[in-house]
């Protein structure tokens, strides 16, 4: 149950990062947005960032083999950034329909697969 909370947690910090860093980029489509400065839009993605945290150091303190988890920090770590790319894949084919994913794009993500594959091989 905790590595299933773990990546849930996962998942939902990952989602309010990605709309820290990129969520900004679709402002100027917005009324409201399109005339703020760039210290605003910093300190709205600060305070996106801030749910991020909240979730995402609970997920990391509940998944640790330390803390009663069941993964090493290697193993969270490379779950974390797989869980980061499939959460950015999906954000940029919701918001951003201009942005394509090719080939590449996916055989990079099978090499991830491979790579968290790797990291919980004994």
């Amino acid at each position: 149950m905790r590595g299933l909370s773990t990546i849930l947690l996962l998942v939902a910090s990952n989602t309010f990062m990605t709309l820290a860093w990129y969520g900004h980029l679709k402002f100027r489509e917005w009324h409201w947005a399109k005339q703020l400065g760039l210290f605003s839009i910093i300190m709205i993605s600060w305070g996106l960032a801030f749910f991020e945290y909240c979730l995402q150091v609970p997920a990391n303190r509940l998944g640790h083999i330390e803390h009663g988890g069941p993964y090493t920090l290697v193993q969270l770590k490379v779950v974390q950034e797989v869980i980061t790319l499939v959460v950015f894949a999906g954000f940029m084919l919701i918001f951003f329909k201009q942005e394509q994913l090719r080939w590449n794009h996916a055989l990079a993500g099978l090499f991830l697969i491979a790579a968290v594959w790797l990291v919980f091989k004994k």
